[in-house]
């Protein structure tokens, strides 16, 4: 069973572009002795976070720190119908790496509707469906990670987070596992990351000041401090699934406190 020194939770964003400030982009980290805290961006002109200043951040605290776990507002893959219909193999490197050809969203001065209207990248190569959900998904109710516009969606942020994984894959590595891509069961002492869905959450802790995006990262770290530390951790690392669901899952990705 791995045990983790520090907890990070991080509410994403997919507005605007990859060198903006975005208010929603919020960092909350918790250890095993410490309530989460807000972590706030290097000193800068920008207020708040960045997606590329998050992701090199990210890269330099999990090289150099303690074992941590990180929780991710977005989705980490897609739908098995996707794969299927693009003929994409089913692997997730892979499909990092051919999303990234297609949605090269972590490229300077490209917004997610850049891309999705055509004016970057080859949207139309890799265009998702509405109604094609994860299991994961069907499971705890939550959007698909195709449905846009929506209240609630996490699609622009998924479509704007993943090539940044691909970038903490590439530059970090075997020392980072990729929950549950790298195996459902992560070895002790590696940091690990891992998908996250505040909503499964906020509702049963107080917001206490904090705004909607604060309190979704502070409720993914505290979590994520509280189930590690209680030793309920190992239980949401092995999701009640059959051989048949964990196959499809280690392909679409899991949300990590979702028996």
């Amino acid at each position: 069973m791995a045990n983790f020194e520090r907890y990070l939770g991080i509410d994403y964003s997919g507005a605007e572009t990859i060198d903006a400030s975005l208010k929603g982009l919020r960092v909350y980290s918790a250890t095993k002795a410490t309530d989460p805290q807000e972590v706030l961006p290097p000193p800068s002109p920008r207020k708040y976070w960045t997606r590329r200043g998050l992701a090199e951040w990210l890269v330099e605290e999990l090289r150099t720190g303690p074992a941590t776990l990180v929780a991710i507002d977005h989705g980490f893959s897609f739908p098995l119908r996707y794969f299927e219909s693009f003929h994409v193999l089913p692997n997730w490197s892979t499909f990092l790496d051919d999303f990234q050809r297609h949605w090269p969203t972590d490229l300077p001065n490209v917004y997610v509707d850049f891309v999705r209207d055509g004016i970057r990248g080859d949207a139309e190569a890799r265009q998702g469906v509405a109604r094609w959900r994860r299991l994961t998904e069907v499971r705890c109710g939550a959007k698909s990670v195709f449905h846009f516009d929506v209240p609630g969606s996490v699609a622009k942020s998924t479509h704007a987070g993943l090539p940044w994984l691909r970038y903490l894959r590439q530059e970090l590595g075997s020392d980072l596992h990729f929950w549950p891509f790298d195996g459902w069961a992560p070895p002790s002492g590696r940091s690990v990351i891992a998908e996250g869905y505040p909503a499964l959450l906020t509702a049963s802790i107080p917001r206490e000041g904090r705004d909607v995006h604060q309190h979704d990262a502070y409720c993914l770290a505290r979590w994520l401090r509280d189930m590690d530390t209680t030793d309920r951790l190992k239980d949401y690392f092995s999701p009640e699934l059959s051989p048949a669901q964990r196959n499809i899952a280690g392909i679409e990705g899991w949300i990590l406190g979702q028996l």
